[in-house]
């Protein structure tokens, strides 16, 4: 039987008929709903690429393909649905290897489609042959190899099913002799897991834990917003009137507007989440893995509560109990299993009842007092640092005005931040104590690397995220060192009309890294320095707009003009902000220690 159905204005082939094999992959694609796509094209696809047009398919090509990744990631981290990337075999699907760890760490459904090598040339090096499947092993959900022509389409919806199913990268391996030929196919049809609240047992116990905890908190994790689940977890949080804090990079996992918002945990977080932590009793880990580098000693606060019970609810019931003891694990989707708890505790008196008001009381207390040290603090404090400031007091930048404070910076920029804005923060310094002044209102609309911390992942990953919702506007924040690793997307954005706003924070240096030779290696710098041409220059020289911003008072000012541009004239801008080369907290103060020197030659490099 042969049939077609109608969805979303494309047509879906359904029914077993002949076909060839790339066009097996194309429909299921469109079954898939797939209407955008990342990479550089290549002979390797050819066949399947000359159809993606006609099919409803847009491949937007990019500069280079870890930015294609990027951009795959941060398509399907603001719509929800798949996003994909596709480039030639060999160096163009090795060049993904990052993008995609970076994407398997932020749970993302990319599917990544990697032509290989023909069956009749493997094994004999060859012009651009690799063996493409153990480069992505590890960062990778299912990896599905075409093993046959006529598996095609099957081969195909499998990825784009367990990309959704088990919430992260697949790869769909394809020889590039098998695109060719005729075959006999039927297009599967996309299957989605209906997610449950998890066991009646455990959840019953949360419930009883719940019921005699007298200071509840509430960590929001990124399963909350994969999961649509943030009402749900305001529903929660108001019955105990629970403190919520959002996880290490979900910023977006809690509305910043709501009473009960504390702001995020990990490094260079929020004061008031972590004083508000260091007092519950009971810990509701809603949609968090409680991954390690998020829950470290901060501000020289080792918050985390040690005699606290914890709650920890995640859809991967690997994740329950593996960085953190628990008290109860549940195996279920954050919104079903909120809703849940919220159905049992209704109606009952609760323990933490009788200090609601006072609870609402710290909660605010906490909060107005980490506001107002953030208002005051206007520059880094340690010893290196105001030796930098004290240097470049009387420095003026090639554009005449002076170096900017950093976090004067980011509050003027927090400050001038458009309604539904989308943000993401490169990898770095700056961009790390930028997690303090982050806030949003919807979920979908802060992006980060994650735990790879990965430099380069912010300005692609913003484009791909613009081109899922070009009606929002999208800002992304890097550091000259990640900068220079991604800037040549900015042509991708102006060829293809993808506008966005890019904020640069150029202090001339390698600023983490450069904070652990102040603090272990007595201040011995080697390979810190980045003396970089104009950004703002090289911007125009692309066909974009550049910003050059030397005065504090025309830092909100140039995110508006840029925003401004952004939307109403479709024009990409990079802001290049002059920043001063203080330090905020070093980076890795977990995994750094004073050296030891065994060589008589190296004695004096302590």
């Amino acid at each position: 039987m042969t049939d077609h159905v109608q969805g979303a204005n494309r047509t879906v082939t359904v029914g077993l008929q002949k076909m060839t094999p790339s066009e097996a992959m194309v429909e299921t694609l469109v079954a898939n709903g797939v209407t955008d796509m990342f990479g550089i094209m290549g002979s390797a696809f050819m066949d399947a690429m000359d159809i993606f047009a006609p099919a409803g398919i847009r491949l937007i090509p990019v500069v280079h393909e870890q930015g294609g990744g990027h951009m795959a990631d941060g398509y399907a981290r603001v719509s929800g649905r798949h996003g994909v990337v596709i480039g030639q075999n060999g160096p163009g699907i090795s060049n993904c290897v990052t993008a995609i760890a970076a994407a398997y760490w932020a749970h993302s459904p990319v599917v990544i489609i990697t032509p290989e090598t023909g069956t009749m040339g493997m094994g004999l090096g060859g012009f651009q042959e690799a063996n493409q499947l153990p480069m992505f092993e590890e960062f990778t959900k299912y990896q599905g190899h075409v093993t046959n022509p006529a598996r095609m389409a099957e081969f195909t919806g499998r990825c784009f099913d367990r990309a959704m199913s088990e919430m992260g990268p697949t790869q769909l391996n394809i020889p590039r002799d098998y695109f060719y030929g005729e075959i006999k196919a039927e297009i599967p049809q996309p299957s989605r897991l209906d997610r449950g609240a998890g066991g009646e047992k455990s959840l019953d116990d949360a419930a009883a834990l719940l019921a005699d905890a007298k200071f509840p908190v509430i960590i929001s994790g990124g399963g909350v917003v994969m999961g649509d689940a943030i009402e749900e977890c305001k529903a929660l949080a108001e019955r105990l009137g629970a403190p919520v804090v959002n996880s290490y990079l979900h910023n977006d996992s809690f509305p910043a507007s709501h009473p009960l918002w504390t702001g995020p945990l990990g490094y260079q977080g929020s004061k008031a989440a972590m004083k508000l932590m260091a007092q519950a009793d009971v810990v509701i880990a809603l949609g968090s893995r409680l991954g390690p580098f998020g829950t470290l000693p901060q501000h020289g606060m080792d918050y985390w509560p040690k005699n606290a019970k914890i709650i920890q609810i995640d859809a991967d019931h690997k994740m329950l109990g593996l960085v953190k003891k628990i008290s109860v694990g549940i195996c279920g989707d954050a919104k079903a299993a909120a809703t849940a708890l919220t159905q049992r505790l209704a109606g009952k008196t609760l323990a933490c009842d009788a200090t609601r008001a006072a609870r609402a009381a710290t909660i605010q207390a906490e909060k107005d007092a980490w506001e107002k040290e953030l208002d005051g603090w206007t520059h880094e404090k340690d010893p290196f640092s105001l030796d930098m400031i004290e240097e470049q007091k009387q420095e003026k930048t090639p554009f005449g005005g002076t170096y900017l404070h950093p976090r004067q910076v980011l509050r003027e920029l927090e400050k001038a931040m458009p309604d539904d804005v989308m943000v993401s923060t490169d990898i770095g310094n700056i961009n790390s104590v930028a997690n303090s002044y982050l806030r949003f209102e919807k979920p979908r609309s802060f992006f980060a690397a994650m735990s790879f911390g990965n430099c380069g992942y912010a300005f692609p990953t913003i484009i791909g995220a613009k081109v899922a919702a070009p009606h929002r506007p999208a800002v992304s924040y890097a550091g000259d060192g990640a900068w220079g690793m991604s800037l040549m997307e900015t042509m991708t954005c102006v060829r293809h009309n993808i506008p966005v706003t890019a904020v640069v924070f150029h202090n001339r240096q390698w600023g983490a890294e450069k904070k652990n030779q102040v603090d272990f290696y007595n201040r011995r710098f080697v390979a810190g320095e980045l003396e970089n041409q104009s950004f703002a220059g090289i911007a125009k020289a692309m066909g974009a707009e550049g910003i050059v911003v030397d005065k504090l008072e025309d830092v909100g000012p140039a995110l508006k003009k840029a925003i401004d541009l952004q939307m109403n004239e479709g024009k990409t801008t990079i802001i290049e902000i002059m920043c001063t080369r203080e330090l905020g907290d070093p980076f890795r103060r977990d995994a750094l220690s004073k050296p030891v020197r065994l060589l008589e030659k190296y004695k004096d490099y302590v």
